[in-house]
């Protein structure tokens, strides 16, 4: 396992990161086999584990915390807020009032004292950004969290925080974890550089593109999964976008014989060569899925290879909409464009 540096924080992190998404009812239910699966990472010189509150509604929180009972010192631990944890008005978001509640819950689910990246797991339009790093800041004074991050925000909004920290003397955002693949390249349009230009440590999510980029579907079939439950549009083969992907599949397929790795390890070291990126999560629902994954580990590409991606996928570009980036509330929502403020 190759180790890289989070930034300028002057942490080393490992290449690939774990993330925990999947463990808990929205994937794998058997909490001793996620236990054993994050270990397993570990004595492979895994490092680097990311969850979220909202995953499974804390199990995913809980279970990593029994996986780093007795380790916890030797891992990087991430975890974000925002999403709902309840059905309260106010059990959800980027207010102040919210991250100091739930700050705690998610301290007592992981078992440790402290958070290494506590991530803003989406924006919040309804909330000032000064209020939300008033209160990251004192999490980070109080010793409860090392750094403060956020995750899929776009370049202005990360330009806006930034601005906000330095007028305020605020900790700022040390960290972004945006979604990237070689079939969803839009960040490399602004998220990126301007993350470089911030000094800012990247963690990519879906860099396997929910799948897509280990050749389960580059036949034409697609397993169900709870994954597809929750996000069908990007799993269905009716939409030309879809049928897109499967062409791209069986072309990269070829890139990666040639490169000597499969479509897995092509996927993993195609966001990594970005000079950007820090690490790249992986989210394994079982021990099969976590095999591949260390097997392949992420190749070095070189440049006539990436440049062969490049001429399949444009730099910048997206080959569906439906790929996780953040819409903005006036844009996905047509009531909030004609209508006002008041909550719906």
């Amino acid at each position: 396992m190759r180790y890289r540096t989070l930034g300028n924080t002057g942490v080393k992190v490992s290449e690939l990161c774990l993330g925990a998404m999947m463990f808990g009812a929205n994937g794998n239910r058997d909490h001793d086999n996620c236990v054993g699966m994050i270990r397993r990472s570990l004595d492979a010189g895994i490092n680097f584990v990311d969850t979220a509150d909202v995953y499974s509604r804390g199990e995913s929180e809980t279970i990593v915390g029994k996986a780093l009972s007795g380790r916890r010192d030797d891992v990087v631990l991430a975890t974000k807020f925002h999403g709902a944890m309840g059905d309260g008005p106010n059990m959800a978001g980027n207010s102040r009032r919210w991250i100091v509640r739930e700050v705690e819950d998610s301290l007592r689910r992981l078992g440790t004292d402290w958070i290494d990246v506590y991530q803003v797991h989406r924006p919040d339009p309804t909330t000032e950004i000064d209020d939300t790093l008033a209160a990251l800041d004192e999490l980070v004074r109080s010793g409860k969290v090392r750094y403060a991050g956020c995750s899929t925000f776009p370049a202005e909004y990360i330009v806006e925080a930034h601005w906000a920290a330095e007028r305020r003397g605020f900790e700022r955002f040390r960290t972004e974890q945006p979604p990237y693949s070689i079939f969803a390249r839009a960040i490399e349009n602004a998220v990126l550089p301007t993350c470089e230009r911030y000094g800012m440590g990247v963690l990519v999510w879906s860099p396997l593109n929910g799948g897509w980029l280990t050749g389960r579907y580059s036949k034409g079939h697609v397993e169900r999964s709870s994954r597809m439950d929750r996000m069908p549009l990007r799993f269905d083969l009716e939409r030309p976008d879809n049928q897109r992907k499967l062409e791209l599949c069986r072309e990269l397929e070829k890139v990666a014989a040639e490169a000597g790795t499969d479509l897995l390890g092509l996927a993993l070291g195609f966001v990594l060569a970005h000079s950007a990126v820090s690490s790249a999560i992986v989210g394994p629902r079982t021990d099969e899925q976590l095999d591949g994954i260390l097997a392949a580990s992420a190749p070095p590409l070189d440049d006539d290879v990436l440049d062969r991606i490049d001429a399949l996928v444009p730099p910048g570009t997206d080959v569906s909409d439906a790929d996780g980036r953040w819409v903005p509330p006036a844009i996905d929502s047509a009531w909030r464009r004609r209508r006002s403020r008041a909550i719906r």
